[in-house]
């Protein structure tokens, strides 16, 4: 019997304010540069690319998310004006802080270690949070003129990340699977 499997990845999703502000500028990018595909998913920072996993083994995968989250204190998170991937990306920048940066090696190396969930690109280029806004169906000529408009505009948001979060793929967009609180900042210097 064929086993089914579904994309999955795993995300920290800023409050839901910032989601709202996220969306009106991904709006945007529909409406004026036909650039729609950003708005297939909730606004996010990406830490573990989209792997697929069985869905018979998704308990396997929400236990290991489970304790690799109870041991990691919630962290600062900086959005600071946009940037882009030339050609073609355009996105809102998230800063690299040391906690930041901690939490996404080690998030790689349980999945690694734990279940073996592997992404090789991750592996060969260094982590670059971002919060996309803007891609694949934003066409070079686009992308041209929809830059110099977000290059210099302002942008400023903090939040605490207080829990990691497992998309899915349903065949058109993504969606919320599950949430994992991470250890109350006193607690996880308790243990």
């Amino acid at each position: 019997m064929q086993k089914t499997q579904h994309l999955f990845f795993i995300a920290l999703l800023p409050p839901q304010e910032i989601q709202d502000y996220a969306n009106q500028i991904k709006q945007y990018f529909a409406d004026k540069y036909a650039s729609r595909h950003a708005q297939k998913s909730p606004p996010h920072i990406t830490l573990q690319p989209p792997f697929e996993w069985a869905d018979e083994n998704v308990p396997v995968l929400e236990e290991c998310l489970q304790e690799f989250a109870s041991e990691h204190k919630t962290i600062p998170v900086i959005l600071n004006d946009y940037a882009a991937f030339v050609p073609r990306v355009i996105y809102i920048n998230v800063v690299r802080s040391p906690e930041l940066l901690a939490l996404q090696a080690n998030l790689m190396a349980h999945l690694e270690s734990k279940l073996g969930i592997v992404d090789q690109a991750s592996k060969t280029r260094p982590f670059a949070p971002h919060m996309t806004v803007a891609f694949k169906d934003l066409t070079k000529q686009n992308f041209k003129a929809a830059w110099p408009e977000f290059e210099k505009r302002e942008l400023y948001f903090e939040f605490t990340a207080n829990s990691l979060t497992l998309l899915f793929h349903d065949g058109k967009r993504w969606n919320i699977k599950s949430e994992f609180p991470f250890a109350q900042n006193e607690k996880a210097i308790a243990s």
